[in-house]
């Protein structure tokens, strides 16, 4: 399955790594023999093998003895002096010539090798642990070694005259050294001024060593091997997710941070499944992580205190190596987040440069092949590229993290053998991309990988950790914001020409019957609506929304990348394979791999002759149900495995393996569904904590909807908001959601009245992730309520002092906690109304009960209130939050005398959106409904039978000049259509819709029930105000009756208390227009 990609780098470390490292290295962690002598000498938990030291012993002598002239400067003896332990992390000759011949370090210890003797200057515990060298060194090469013991008040200054005048004792006497090694502690200071005292020729010998150590023993590889094992492992299983679940929740860690995590995943193997034991493991050195435009490619490289930087084409190089049994081993991959064009290129072009130099590595070739292969493919794609090209390849690797004298530049002419291990590692420099943002604007690329030669070719032991763009690339597809923004222009200023036209209407007949008036501007929208959606159909615009493009290219599934990965098998039995997500199924005597996902369900079942079966369905194509796959499609021509079944005697198996099965395949669904659901998240910036001047506004103990995952129990956490948005977190260090004020579409408060909590919603642009969960909407509220069980059961009286007082200690608790999240409202809202938030038009809106209706708009019945600006159920989930300005028409079905309900269909701007139902809505509410939307500048129409709005959204999509032409939404007015035949009958002339008046008088005919058509002295008693009852329709005298029931007969106070409601609801008066939309008015207590 295709995974989160992303990419990571490490950089090469040429030179010894200084300070900083932990208390437990001892030189570099490399086995001291002390240790082990310090129990007893030779009885220790240390011993040297005789059978390596032997061969090895032979390797030494024999290598300079051949090499006498060219690598080891004519020496006769050559001296290694092995400095005192050090917390320092470092890579010495010395050092790593005790670990290649003797298997420990013996710090403080000096080695003199000549043709005839070996001299050992050494403490007691040392010397005791040495003895074994005597007898390989007799058998092996034919030279007696000589033990010079230093007692601890001893300087040595004697002994060592003795080792200087046996070597003076030949002819001609040249004496080798290690020259770049400073001599470190009193015992090898005096060495080296002894040394250069004593009037002896000195040469240096670190090519000779650098020479011997290059080809590496199969036990040499081993260890290296299972160096770069670790060390991929700890790329793969531990790197690449923490930076990934870093970036999905948008924390801020800094480079140092990363530093440390990573370098304790490498010294506890076990913490990403790698079997090593944890005392043979070290670092190489501390873990490299860059970003934020800083980006050094040198080996002295090293983590700072910034924080990890993921905007938009930004890079991250990491860096990491490992040591076991002081072997090394170095990986490196880059991160490229939202990369634009160039830096996908320069990388793909990185990649094959990469890939061309260590397809060089081949025995027979030069050193220099290697980087010339890397140019040449540089030269040949990039050519603009050639100047930010690192001026080496990389270099030797072993118990040295650098070796001398394998550099891959384009000098070396050294002839490259199988055994050799390389730390090939290239990268481009100082390079420059376009951006807004500073950071982003320099970037650099690496890749490094470490690489055995081998007799044929060579092998890359850091292969596990994958390099490929497909599988190292993260990226955001952010919609544009400019569009919307547009948008939004043309919807404000539509609204401000409804509200001017609206106003003109109701100005020359403000003495019309409200059902009149209501009418009539329901045609005057009906007006602009079509020519609103004419123009946008025409125009071939998107409606107004969120539609980003989030999708992500699924790849092929592979269980095995090749056939050796597949696990020998046991025996000729249904396996499952947890690590590779594969089960194993014998096939004509062939084990032969699925993957999980490709299973479609799986079960057993016994018969009465005690034999268990067990059957598993594939997914393949063209079978009813099947869940569409691409690779299905790509693979038309392939033969498919449609089930197989199984028989077995052993029913224990069969289940263990049915339920090993499910298991997997579950756990693969949801991984790659929450995958699924991250790569669609649109990046957004990082939340700015308030500093020192700015206390932030705090909401304590509340919950969150929806939860956090998880088993255990819940927690109440604290709402706090800072300079740019809000974040809620308890006390878990994992439950933290972090919400920016420019990501609010809406923020709504609703005080406990009737209901058992006080919330504080908001309803968001893009989605963020709430644990595992994708949402939009994110809620955060309080009880204000316990719920109290009496265990007796029995009824308390209603003047029960106990049951008086509980009472009004639950309307104290409610009043503080409504009072509470009155005050955060008002604070925050002052916020928002500082000028940088001035562009976010953000205010928290409140509900407005006395407006809302009871209805379904999921699976229950919920009661749905309007606000300012939305539609919105907050109390049952999931939950309900509708923009009005979203909102294309709403056609009000299965209206019509004796319906009990009825319900509202929803037709957003956007015709690709589904309808929203709400459905069984109390036909007593449809009045309310009808001017509610009225006041909203909704246009609404009534049905008597549902519709099918996806066919019809479909028609309309299909061919948009035949709706406009047809007259757009008009085919949804039947009473207009019921005028029209009615007219046909005495006129030939077609309808034009231009003219409102005809419409409102045949709306009028319509309405009543029994086509009784108002006289023109009606009309004329009415506009001179007449109250006679005649003039009235059968629906206005029935909603007067309600409501004279309802208020008992104080019909005008309410109606008047009503009204300023309504027009406090929507921020807008119909009194005459003006020169911009009103403001939301701001709720305070």
């Amino acid at each position: 399955m295709s995974t989160l990609h992303i990419i990571f780098s490490i950089v090469t470390n040429d030179y010894m790594f200084t300070g900083g490292m932990a208390d437990h290295r001892n030189g570099g962690n490399h086995p001291t023999a002390t240790k082990g002598a310090a129990g007893g000498g030779a009885s220790g938990s240390y011993s040297i093998d005789a059978a390596t030291l032997t061969r090895r012993l032979q390797s030494l002598y024999s290598h300079w003895r051949e090499h006498r002239e060219d690598l080891w400067g004519s020496c006769n003896a050559f001296a290694v002096a092995t400095p005192p332990p050090s917390d320092d992390l470092r890579y010495l000759k010395s050092s790593a010539l005790n670990i290649w011949l003797l298997g420990y370090e013996f710090p403080e210890t000096i080695m003199v090798f000549s043709d005839k003797q070996i001299h050992f200057l050494c403490s007691q515990k040392k010397a005791s642990l040495l003895d074994v060298v005597k007898e390989s060194a007799k058998d092996a090469i034919n030279v007696d070694v000589v033990m010079h013991v230093k007692a601890k008040t001893d300087d040595g200054l004697t002994l060592m005259d003795d080792i200087l005048h046996s070597i003076e004792s030949v002819d001609s006497p040249v004496l080798g050294y290690i020259a770049k090694e400073a001599p470190e502690g009193k015992l090898l200071e005096k060495w080296t001024e002894k040394m250069k005292s004593s009037g002896i020729q000195l040469t240096d010998v670190t090519n000779g060593l650098a020479d011997l150590f290059a080809v590496k023993e199969a036990g040499e590889l081993t260890n290296v091997k299972k160096a770069a094992y670790l060390t991929a492992s700890a790329m793969k299983q531990f790197v690449v997710p923490k930076l990934e679940k870093v970036i999905d929740e948008e924390k801020k860690v800094t480079h140092s941070l990363l530093m440390d995590d990573t370098e304790k995943a490498i010294l506890e193997p076990a913490r990403i499944k790698v079997k090593l034991k944890a005392d043979n493991v070290d670092i190489c050195y501390p873990p490299i992580f860059q970003s934020g435009g800083n980006f050094d490619l040198r080996p002295s490289a090293s983590s700072n205190d910034d924080n990890l930087y993921y905007d938009s084409a930004s890079v991250i190089i990491c860096s990491l190596g490992s040591r076991y049994s002081s072997y090394c081993a170095n990986v490196a991959r880059t991160f490229l987040i939202d990369s634009n064009a160039n830096q996908s290129k320069a990388y793909q072009v990185l990649l094959k440069a990469h890939e061309a130099a260590v397809g060089s590595l081949k025995p027979g070739n030069k050193a220099s092949d290697v980087y010339k292969a890397a140019f040449a493919v540089v030269e040949k794609e990039a050519p603009e590229l050639t100047s930010n090209l690192t001026k080496s390849a990389g270099t030797g690797i072993g118990l040295e993290f650098r070796e001398s004298g394998l550099n891959l530049n384009e000098k070396n002419e050294r002839v490259l053998k199988a055994g050799m291990v390389f730390n090939v590692s290239l990268g481009f420099q100082n390079m420059q991309t376009k951006s807004s943002k500073a950071k982003s604007q320099n970037y650099a690329l690496l890749i490094a990988d470490t690489v055995i030669v081998t007799a044929t070719g060579h092998e890359v032991v850091t292969a596990l950790s994958s390099k490929a763009f497909k599988d190292v690339a993260y990226s955001f597809n952010d919609g544009e914001e400019e569009d919307d923004e547009m948008a939004q222009v043309k919807v404000d200023s539509n609204r401000n020409e409804a509200l001017h036209s609206k106003a003109t209407l109701r100005s020359d007949n403000h003495e019309m019957s409200k059902e009149e008036l209501r009418r009539q501007h329901q045609a005057e929208l009906a007006r602009q609506k079509n020519e609103e959606t004419a123009q946008r159909l025409a125009g071939g615009k998107s409606a107004t929304g969120d539609g980003r493009s989030s999708a992500r290219t699924s790849n092929d599934l592979v269980a095995y990348k090749n056939i050796n990965d597949v696990p020998p098998p046991r025996d000729l039995m249904i396996q499952v394979d947890q690590r590779n997500e594969a089960i194993l199924i014998p096939l004509y005597g062939s084990m032969v791999p699925f993957h999980v996902a490709t299973v479609k369900t799986v079960s057993s079942q016994a018969d009465t002759s005690r034999n268990c079966y067990i059957r598993v369905i594939f997914n393949v194509p063209g079978t009813p149900f099947s869940s569409h796959d691409p690779n299905s499609v790509k693979n038309q021509t392939d033969i498919f495995l449609k089930e197989v079944s199984f028989r077995s005697k052993d029913p224990r198996h069969i289940s263990e393996v049915v339920q090993q099965i499910k298991t997997l395949r579950r756990n693969v669904v949801s991984r790659e569904s929450e995958r699924a659901e991250r790569a669609s998240l649109v990046t957004q910036e990082k939340l700015v904590l308030a500093g020192n001047k700015f206390k932030p506004i705090r909401l304590t103990d509340l919950w969150i909807r929806p939860t956090f995952p998880g088993r255990g129990r819940k927690l109440p956490g604290t709402l706090e908001a800072h300079d740019n948005g809000f974040r809620y977190s308890t006390s878990r260090a994992d439950e933290r959601v972090d919400i920016l004020f420019g990501n609010i579409k809406h923020a709504f408060f609703q005080a406990a009245e009737k209901e058992m909590i006080t919330l504080l919603h908001f309803h968001l642009h893009n989605h963020i992730m709430v644990g595992n969960k994708k949402t939009k909407d994110v809620q955060f509220y309080v009880e204000v309520m316990d719920v109290v069980q009496t265990l007796g059961g029995g009824k308390r009286s209603a003047y029960d002092p106990d049951e008086i007082e509980e009472e009004q200690r639950e309307r104290d608790r409610k009043n503080k906690i409504n009072m509470d999240f009155q005050n955060f409202v008002n604070r925050v809202n002052d916020l928002w109304g500082q000028p940088k938030f001035k562009g976010l038009d953000l205010e928290f809106d409140q509900p407005l009960r006395e407006l809302g209706f009871h209805g379904v708009p999921h699976k229950a019945s919920a009661f749905i209130v309007p606000t300012s600006s939305c539609l919105v159920e907050l109390i049952e989930t999931p939950f309900l939050v509708v923009t009005l300005s979203e909102i294309e028409i709403v056609n009000l079905e299965r209206v019509g005398l004796g319906q009990k309900n009825f319900d509202m269909a929803i037709v957003f701007k956007d015709f690709k959106r589904d309808v929203l139902r709400i459905d069984s809505i109390p036909s007593s509410s449809l009045d309310g409904i009808k001017e509610w939307l009225d006041t909203t500048d909704i246009k609404y129409y009534e049905s008597r039978l549902n519709m099918n709005w996806r066919a019809i959204l479909k028609t309309i999509t299909d061919d948009p000049q035949n709706f406009i032409d047809e007259g757009g939404w008009e085919f949804l007015n039947l009473e207009a259509s019921d005028s029209d035949s009615d007219a046909s009958q005495e006129s030939d002339q077609g309808y034009e819709p231009s003219d409102v008046e005809p419409e409102s008088e045949s709306e009028d005919d319509e309405s009543d029930s029994a086509s009784l058509v108002e006289s023109d002295d009606d009309e004329e008693e009415e506009e001179e105000g007449s109250e006679e009852e005649e003039g009235k329709t059968w629906e206005e005298l029935e909603r007067e009756a309600s409501n004279a029931d309802k208020e008992k007969g104080d019909e005008s106070d309410s109606e008047e208390e009503r009204k300023r409601r309504k027009m406090k609801a929507f921020g807008k008066s119909r009194a005459g227009p003006s020169s911009s939309a009103p403001k939301r008015p701001k709720f305070r207590r």
